[in-house]
Formats: C-alpha cells, sequence, structure tokens
C-alpha cells in the first residue's frame, strides 16, 4: 500500500480515530432507538458517521494520484501555540480562576481575549479590524446566549457588577 497523498491520509485518520473515540463514548449513556432516541443516540451516530467520512478520505489518499504527493509540511507552531492559548484565555477570562485569585472577567471581556490573540497567529496584525470583529462577535455573543437562549454566565467582570 503506497500512500500518495500524506496529507489527505493523515486527514481522514485524525478523523476517523476521532470519530471512532467519539462513538465509543457515547455507547457509554442510553443510546435507546430511532423512535425513542436516548442522550447517546446523536452523538454515537455522529461518530460513526465522521469515522466512516475519515475512512472515505484514507481511502482516496491512498488510491488516488496526486502530483507531488502532498507531502505533510512543518508544524505551524506559531500558530498553535496562539490558537491554543487564545481558548484558554477565553475560558480563563471567562470562569476566572479563584484558586489563584483572578476573578471572571465575563463574556464580553472573554471574547475580546480570544479574539485579540488568535489574531496574532496570523501573518499580519491590523487592531482596527481585530477590534471590529471582537465588537461584532461581542455583541452577536450577548444576543445569541444571553438575551435569546437566556444562559445564566457572568457577562461582564465581577468587580463590575459585584
Amino acid at each position: 500500500m503506497k500512500i500518495k497523498s500524506q496529507k489527505d491520509f493523515f486527514a481522514g485518520l485524525m478523523f476517523l480515530v476521532v470519530g471512532v473515540a467519539f462513538a465509543w463514548g457515547a455507547t457509554t449513556y442510553t443510546v435507546g432507538t430511532g423512535a425513542r432516541m436516548g442522550p447517546g443516540y446523536f452523538p454515537l451516530l455522529l461518530g460513526v458517521l465522521q469515522a466512516i467520512i475519515g475512512a472515505a478520505i484514507m481511502f482516496k489518499a491512498v488510491v488516488v494520484e496526486t502530483v507531488d504527493g502532498d507531502k505533510v509540511g512543518p508544524w505551524a507552531w506559531k500558530q498553535i501555540v496562539f490558537i491554543i492559548g487564545a481558548n484558554l484565555l477565553f475560558g480563563i477570562l471567562l470562569a476566572g480562576l479563584p484558586s489563584f485569585g483572578v476573578p471572571a472577567m465575563g463574556l464580553i471581556v472573554a471574547i475580546y481575549g480570544l479574539t485579540f490573540v488568535a489574531a496574532l497567529a496570523g501573518h499580519e496584525f491590523h487592531f482596527k479590524e481585530v477590534f471590529i470583529l471582537a465588537t461584532v462577535l461581542a455583541a452577536g455573543s450577548y444576543v445569541a446566549f444571553v438575551w435569546a437562549l437566556n444562559l445564566q454566565f457572568p457577562v461582564w467582570p465581577s468587580f463590575i457588577v459585584g
């Protein structure tokens, strides 16, 4: 077996592994039937579907010839660090770290932090564009999660609202 597209093969492998793990984890819940779905039915179905898609991508990577073999390039460490760091910062700003004395800063501040740190992962950083994007995301998130869905979590920093 010769891999003809490394990028597709490893992408398909990732989909397959995550799909199988997701489906396997969903079996710990009650699955039920199509007529009476349990809490594990939908995650199981999505996991199986993702695994099938991953297997199809892997099959294509082994069968279909590509020009240069689509080699897997070097890791993009800068992007990995900034994107993962942005998500960690979002969680810390949203809920705080009480054990370290970091207060909850709320949804709005967390979205601004997430957007600005994630924007550093790109090749160019334009403050004005990132600020506009963060403002639109913060307003949209407030409308969707707090106003429309009525979810209860901090919106503003705890030292402001009390």
